[in-house]
């Protein structure tokens, strides 16, 4: 009962989504293709932040390196969907290579280093100014066709991406592989002394947790027509998508969709309203996620809170009876 719920409840909120581009104006469309983006983003972290219990921050130099490596395969040559294939199998094979180093790494350690990975990825996309173009950036060749066109493919393809991660999701959590990084994320050496290989399990779930980045992030560069390094590798976005699993429940099948979708949409209240107060508004939900909802959204128990609130409320009422 609870896995057709999951489904219904995903299979809804992507269909409501892909009615954007018949609905909506193209500034609905902007945020539906932010949700689709970040969400995607927040279900590939799922991967080793969530199951496996890594802090992982190098989420924006998969993006990163995916934006560089789709742009120049198209400026050499490459069609679009090659070229975002290509950019899908660099990244992938990135990560598992460099799991295979950061991996030996655990708690604030590997978090250090995986922000360090961000940190280094954009010094040396900076630096190589022949192949990347430098601090000036890259510009990638448009997509064809009128800007709702446009806008419309690239919500789809997200959409795409995203069903694609979530029901990479869903076979992890079912899997034998889910069932060691869940061991792993409660107690890694004692899953280590009973027969799980923590080593390969935790090199695919940080592969699994950047391939879907880096297709984001090709797509996102054909998307907008300009990159660079600044942009491509932000700390900020590397902070964001963490923040977003845990807003919805780190380790759930639906807590990355649902803390992406919110976030998105109060990030873009703040920015209409609070400009200036935006950064300092995502600090004060970090604050707040860290003491007061530490295992997100999903996992509040809302029978209780609802049956707890009822009773208040006619404790309340019986209070005022007595008194009248």
């Amino acid at each position: 009962m609870r896995q057709f719920l999951y489904f219904g409840a995903f299979a809804l909120w992507v269909a409501m989504i892909a009615a954007t581009p018949t609905l909506a104006d193209n500034y609905t469309i902007r945020i539906a293709i932010s949700i689709a983006m970040f969400s995607a983003m927040a279900v590939s972290w799922n991967f080793i932040g969530g199951f496996t219990g890594y802090p992982s921050f190098s989420t924006a130099a998969f993006f990163g390196l995916g934006c560089y490596a789709g742009a120049i395969a198209q400026r050499n040559g490459i069609p679009l969907v090659v070229a975002w294939m290509f950019a899908t199998l660099f990244v992938g094979v990135f990560a598992a290579l460099l799991g295979t180093i950061i991996l030996r790494l655990k708690g604030h350690y590997f978090a250090i280093g995986s922000i360090a990975i961000v940190e280094l990825t954009r010094l040396i996309t900076s630096s190589w100014g022949s192949l990347t173009g430098g601090g000036d950036g890259l510009n990638v060749p448009l997509l064809q066709g009128n800007p709702q066109e446009v806008s419309a493919l690239v919500l789809y393809v997200m959409l795409g991406i995203l069903v694609v991660a979530f029901l990479t999701s869903v076979y992890v959590d079912r899997s034998r592989l889910g069932f060691g990084l869940k061991c792993i994320s409660q107690n890694e050496d004692a899953a280590d002394m009973v027969g799980v290989n923590t080593t390969s399990f935790k090199i695919v779930a940080y592969t699994l947790s950047a391939v879907f980045c880096g297709a984001i992030g090709a797509v996102y560069a054909s998307w907008v027509g300009y990159i660079d390094p600044t942009d491509s590798f932000s700390i900020l976005l590397t902070v964001k998508v963490p923040v977003m699993v845990l807003l919805g429940g780190a380790g759930t099948l639906l807590g990355p969709v649902l803390g992406a979708g919110v976030f998105v949409l109060l990030e873009e209240v703040f920015w209409a309203n609070f400009l200036e107060w935006n950064r300092a508004i995502l600090g004060g939900i970090i604050v707040f996620l860290i003491f007061f909802l530490p295992n997100g959204l999903l996992k509040i128990q809302y029978r209780t809170l609802y049956a707890k609130l009822m009773q208040q409320l006619r404790a309340e009422a019986k209070h005022v009876e007595k008194n009248s």
